[in-house]
């Protein structure tokens, strides 16, 4: 089966699993897992923060940022389609108790305008107290939902800006940020300045079998600690999976451009087919969605399976490919085959 459900579901490479068995340890929980902390240490230099945190999943270090930066009540702002709320099953209300308001914009990137019209006037005749205060602001790169696009660093400078001024901290969900990074050149460091907290993903992009991490101040990583145990997030002896992460940390940011390439050549061989509507802009990492003019993705999506390629469908005719780790030129070419059958 060529897998383009999601880079998430690649296998450990023979170098990544030595690492992996080779691996010190020993107890997470108590803060003495050497692997562990290497990698937190390793995690927090590359993205410019005091501190960070392993964690088994993106969702994790999503959700516990928005919990170390708000309390019950509070209202989260985040851009269209945002993963954080869309993609993590409903979690920031049951675990932060918080109101989540969604922003416009393209692609998943709302500007500095549009920033401003969401946040409270604060003229005497609607009282701030009537709705619950803004307290954090979130945004995500690369952008999931609109295709692994990327945030225009100026951008974002600026919606920091009007963040910074109205005395609101930020989040950074960057899940595939190394994706960014390796598109553009820009360091991630430089991406994730300016943000209080960023999270970022071992196990899609970089191919490490478990484990995301969420970096910034050395104090409030310290309560998202308080709340990794609260939630169940303890590991024991994690070095082993954090030893995979490090691996993928240290070898595997540099090949990122492949899957690029390859997402790229899938995305425009799809584009001369008829029932194909793809958005070839968009497609600016490794991520490539198109739709089926008449309908019918999960059956479109069946019939792939049958010929041996793994599809994601959106909804009911939009369809998700991501090429990874473990994906060829020649996975590309033979998908490609597949879908113009399934097409008829």
């Amino acid at each position: 089966m060529i897998d383009l459900r999601s880079d998430t579901v690649t296998q450990p490479t023979e170098a990544m699993r030595d690492a992996i068995i080779a691996a010190p340890v020993g107890d997470d929980v108590y803060g003495d897992d050497p692997s562990v902390n290497e990698l937190e240490r390793r995690t927090a230099e590359v993205l410019g923060k005091e501190a960070a945190v392993y964690m088994p999943t993106g969702t994790m270090t999503n959700q516990l940022a928005v919990r170390s930066h708000t309390e019950p009540g509070d209202t989260v702002l985040v851009g269209p389609g945002a993963h954080l709320w869309f993609g993590e099953a409903g979690a920031p209300s049951p675990v932060s108790g918080v109101v989540v308001q969604p922003l416009a914009g393209t692609r998943g990137v709302y500007d500095a305008a549009t920033l401003r019209d969401a946040l409270p006037l604060g003229e005497p005749y609607r009282p701030a107290r009537w709705s619950g205060p803004v307290r954090l602001l979130c945004a995500e790169n690369t952008v999931n939902a609109a295709g692994g696009t990327i945030w225009p660093l100026e951008t974002q400078r600026e919606i920091l800006d009007v963040a910074r001024e109205a005395g609101i901290p930020t989040h950074l969900d960057g899940a595939r940020l190394w994706h960014a990074s390796a598109a553009t050149g820009i360091a991630e460091a430089e991406y994730a300045a300016g943000f209080d907290t960023v999270s970022v993903c071992f196990s899609k992009a970089l191919g490490a079998p478990v484990g995301s991490a969420l970096a910034g101040p050395a104090e409030l990583i310290e309560r998202a600690r308080r709340f990794k145990q609260l939630y169940g997030g303890g590991f024991r002896q994690a070095g082993m999976m954090a030893a995979g992460a490090l691996y993928a940390l240290r070898e595997h940011r540099g090949r990122l451009t492949e899957d690029h390439r390859r997402a790229r050549f899938l995305a425009e061989g799809l584009a001369s087919r008829a029932r194909i509507d793809i958005d070839l802009d968009s497609v600016q990492t490794n991520i490539v969605r198109f739709g089926l003019r008449d309908g019918g993705a999960p059956t479109f999506v069946d019939r792939c399976a049958e010929g041996g390629v793994a599809l994601l469908a959106s909804d009911r005719s939009r369809i998700r490919a991501v090429p990874h780790l473990q994906t060829t030129d020649a996975d590309i070419e033979q998908a490609l085959e597949v879908m113009s059958e399934a097409l008829g």
